[in-house]
């Protein structure tokens, strides 16, 4: 896929031609068992009907679709895919100490216009051999997925490229909202915020309905396309997810948008139906 020897094309420029950070390039993934990688399957399918489900609840539900498994393992695979139960808890876990946590600042405000306020997430990828992990930035208002990435790391540079790409082409935003991430909180990733005047915002631990326009976005992203195909490569995935997200864009229409298309939205074009109505 990527051709380190290659004189004409420097790693970094296939790598962006690919959408894939450098760091992906240079870590190689330790073996996984196909038993382990069909495992992740099944939780991550579970966890986007059930994100409050731990490693626990988890474990039963594998157990009852006939897998012998414990709870450490299921721990493991969790932490692996980066999954977290999604509920009012003790703060068990804290942020890195020398990151900054920040504020939610979307309760209650009323967002009625594109670049107004964006958001990021990441969610993890099965592939037929492997997986990887999606981070993408969207407009609230319109739900435009502005940039993406992939990742076969939970690095933070994998993050600021999506970051970067969508503050280059689409300008600045008022507020930029995350959940709480070390990759979201890491300076490197802040300051590019900063230093574009963009207000961060982040989620308050355990609450999925802080940042439910995204993670309505990974629910249609698998069940309406990943998890009806296989992919072998990045390569592979990474040109179905730049079709899908195209089509995302342009062609699919969202009731809460008055049946417009996000691109219809976020570029304030005419209503389709206007006529006709």
């Amino acid at each position: 896929m990527i051709d380190s020897s290659e004189p004409n094309l420097s790693v970094m420029s296939q790598c962006q031609l690919l959408n894939i950070s450098r760091a992906s390039f240079y870590y190689k993934h330790k073996p996984i068992k196909a038993e382990d990688l069909q495992l992740m399957r099944l939780i991550d399918e579970q966890y986007l009907k059930t994100p409050s489900w731990g490693s626990r609840s988890m474990r039963n539900h594998l157990r009852r679709l006939g897998y012998k498994i414990n709870r450490k393992k299921v721990q493991r695979l969790m932490r692996l895919m980066g999954l977290e139960a999604i509920y009012p808890k003790p703060r068990t876990s804290r942020p890195h100490p020398q990151h900054r946590v920040y504020p939610y600042l979307l309760k209650n405000l009323k967002i009625d216009r594109a670049n107004q306020v964006w958001a990021a997430d990441i969610t993890y990828i099965p592939m037929s051999r492997g997986f990887m992990y999606l981070v993408a930035v969207m407009d609230w208002h319109s739900r435009k997925v502005l940039s993406w990435r992939l990742s076969n790391t939970l690095d933070t540079d994998f993050c600021v490229e999506a970051l970067v790409e969508a503050l280059s082409r689409f300008g600045s935003p008022q507020i930029f909202n995350t959940d709480q991430g070390a990759q979201f909180t890491a300076s490197a990733f802040t300051d590019v915020l900063k230093s574009h005047n963009v207000r961060i915002s982040m989620d308050g631990r355990g609450r999925v309905q802080d940042n439910i326009f995204i993670e309505r976005l990974w629910w249609t992203l698998k069940y309406q396309y990943l998890y009806l195909w296989s992919f072998d490569n990045a390569a592979e995935l990474r040109k179905g997810l730049e079709q899908w997200f195209n089509l995302y864009n342009r062609e699919r229409s969202h009731q809460a948008l008055d049946n417009l298309t996000p691109d219809e939205v976020y570029f304030g074009l005419p209503h389709p139906f206007a006529e006709a109505a």
